[in-house]
């Protein structure tokens, strides 16, 4: 029986990509932090994921433990040195934080195995890449000697998996629509046995495509929404206005997709379609203020606003709906957020341009900076400051 190593037991972990090994057949090894999530999911023999929407399907998951990296990292890095595949779901900003026991089960994992399949299922670009990056810095010298164990692929991924009811215990309510995509190139003809998954020659079009329609489309929903009053995802699109937006914003997303990549007009018209449909499916509870959270990350360079906004711009296409989706993102006044707390507070404290340069990363006489520093200048008008 093949074994996979899932870093990040929480909703997607479970509710997606541990969902697809356990159907590739694999016997699953949760990593974690959260002792009582850990307690929990050991105490389970199954547990189920709840597809909600139109060909949803409930779906039971056996043939997993769960392991507490804190607690016990030996136990963690004596699993990868004999697991044929890692995944992660951990948000990238705490990879740097698991490359230490993927490093430790390399070291341990005996040379003439076949290598380690290991994938980052992150909200990013090249998340793998990144992690790779980050077990190489920490194992110094020893790089060279374990760097053969292992194959490192980027992914991109798409589900949407909403917060989750509070007595739900370790099931998970999802959606039924996903993409997983890997690239195919660093497996050669070994590819892992993932049912569901696709692996394709050029990977860049797919995250892009991804990033830029369902988390630009996402977060926009819910700035807007947020603006508006509502309460969650689907109230917000059955208000015409905000689908207008977010439609508005996608067109132009789509447009600098077709230009740079060379992706089909009508698929892309197509997959914004699906896109909607997904955000307007009212089992999915999902919150604006949820949605909407880390708007200082959201709003960095490479993210999903600025990134497509700086690229379109630069080749002289549309960015009139996406500067208006960054307008929304900094009205999100959150008091339960800590980056919405900091985004206000700096509105108030920071000049214009100096606060564009630092949210955003763009250079002063980037075509998209003024049109940024115009919608900082309207936030702080509204928010009566003269801190422009």
């Amino acid at each position: 029986m093949s074994t996979a190593v899932h870093f990040g037991a929480g909703n997607i972990g479970r509710g997606f990509v541990g969902l697809l090994l356990h159907e590739g057949g694999y016997d699953l090894v949760f990593s974690d932090v959260a002792a009582p999530l850990v307690d929990a999911i050991n105490a389970a023999s199954e547990y189920t994921v709840h597809e909600v929407g139109d060909g949803g399907v409930d779906k039971v998951v056996t043939g997993f433990r769960a392991l507490n990296s804190a607690a016990d990292p030996q136990a963690v890095a004596d699993a990868v040195a004999t697991a044929d595949v890692v995944t992660t779901a951990v948000g990238p900003t705490v990879l740097k934080f698991i490359a230490p026991h993927i490093l430790a089960g390399l070291a341990l994992r005996d040379p003439a195995a076949a290598p380690l399949a290991v994938m980052a299922c992150e909200n990013a670009i090249g998340a793998t890449d990144l992690l790779r990056d980050e077990i190489r810095a920490q194992a110094g010298d020893a790089w060279e000697a374990v760097s053969g164990r292992a194959i490192f692929a980027n992914t991109a991924v798409d589900r949407i998996v909403p917060a989750q009811p509070a007595d739900g215990g370790v099931d998970v309510t999802v959606e039924p629509f996903f993409e997983w995509a890997i690239e195919a190139g660093p497996f050669g003809d070994a590819l892992p046995s993932i049912p569901g998954a696709h692996f394709v020659d050029d990977l860049e079009p797919y995250i892009e495509r991804k990033l830029f329609t369902v988390n630009t489309g996402h977060a926009t929903t819910a700035y807007f929404g947020a603006q508006a009053g509502t309460s969650t995802i689907a109230e917000s699109l059955a208000v015409p206005e905000i689908a207008a937006g977010v439609a508005a914003a996608l067109e132009e997303t789509s447009a600098l997709l077709e230009r740079k990549h060379g992706l089909d007009a009508a698929e892309l018209a197509e997959y914004r379609a699906t896109i909607l449909r997904r955000f307007a499916n009212p089992e999915l509870p999902d919150t604006v203020g949820r949605v909407g959270r880390q708007p200082l990350r959201k709003l960095s360079r490479h993210e999903r606003f600025i990134g497509p906004a700086a690229e379109a711009a630069e080749l002289g296409l549309s960015v009139d709906a996406l500067v208006a989706a960054v307008g929304a993102a900094l009205a999100f006044d959150e008091p339960e957020d800590p980056q919405s707390v900091e985004l206000q507070e700096r509105l108030r404290t920071e000049d214009a341009a100096t606060l564009t340069a630092s949210v955003t990363g763009l250079e002063p006489q980037h075509p998209l900076f003024a049109r940024i520093e115009a919608a900082v200048t309207a936030r702080q008008t509204a928010l009566g400051t003269d801190a422009r």
